[in-house]
Formats: C-alpha cells, sequence, structure tokens
C-alpha cells in the first residue's frame, strides 16, 4: 500500500506510464479515504498495488523505512524508452546492476516512490 497526494494523478501515473489497469476503487467517506487497487492482473495470479488517499492530504514524508517497489519487465531499457515518452521519470537507466549482471532501471512514480525495473527474459 502507498499512500499518495493526489489520487488521480497516481491512478494516471501507473496505468497510462506504468501500463497497469485500475482493478477497483473504493471511497470511505466515513474514514475519510479512498483507496484503489491497479495491477498488470488480478489477485490470486497477479500482484496488486493499493493506492491509500486520505482525504485533505497532499503529501507525505516517506521516511527511511521504504525502500522501493520491485517490477520484472522483459526489456528494462525498451521499458524505461516507453515510460519516458508517456511522460515518467526515469532516475537511473536500464543497466547491470553494481557487482553483478542483472540489468535494472529505476523509475520514480507522482509521490517520489522509487520502482526497479529488473529485466527477466521470458523462458
Amino acid at each position: 500500500m502507498l499512500r499518495v497526494g493526489n489520487l488521480q494523478r497516481s491512478i494516471d501515473f501507473y496505468t497510462n506510464v506504468m501500463g497497469m489497469t485500475l482493478l477497483r476503487t473504493s471511497d470511505n467517506p466515513s474514514q475519510k479515504y479512498t483507496l484503489a487497487f491497479v495491477g498488470y492482473g488480478k489477485n490470486p495470479e497477479h500482484a496488486e498495488l493499493e493506492l491509500t488517499w486520505n482525504y485533505g492530504v497532499e503529501s507525505y514524508d516517506q521516511g527511511t523505512a521504504y525502500g522501493h517497489i520491485a517490477i520484472a519487465v522483459e526489456d528494462a531499457a525498451q521499458t524505461c524508452a516507453a515510460i519516458k515518452q508517456s511522460g515518467g521519470t526515469v532516475t537511473r537507466d536500464a543497466g547491470p546492476v553494481k557487482g553483478g549482471s542483472t540489468v535494472i532501471a529505476f523509475v520514480q512514480d507522482p509521490d517520489g516512490y522509487k520502482i526497479e525495473l529488473i529485466e527477466r527474459k521470458p523462458m
């Protein structure tokens, strides 16, 4: 779950830039929050990412405990190019991880959350 400052902006990023699908939303006015679930498919076959918008909160301090989300992709360079073309921010272009051969890249969502792209060629 990620707390976001603007739910529609985050939905737009994860669907239009990252290629996920908006799976469902849930508005909870009595508790003053709205949830949106995005992913590349539905549970249990695929992981879902829960985006939480608390009414009236526009930003969060991410703290030091959060690292990043990791997503497997077939071609990290091609994925980075598509993300850039869609208006997304690539913070580390595709290349081998330091001290290894796995190709990775990093992108950033509108709230500053880091997303690692890990290249996994189809078997």
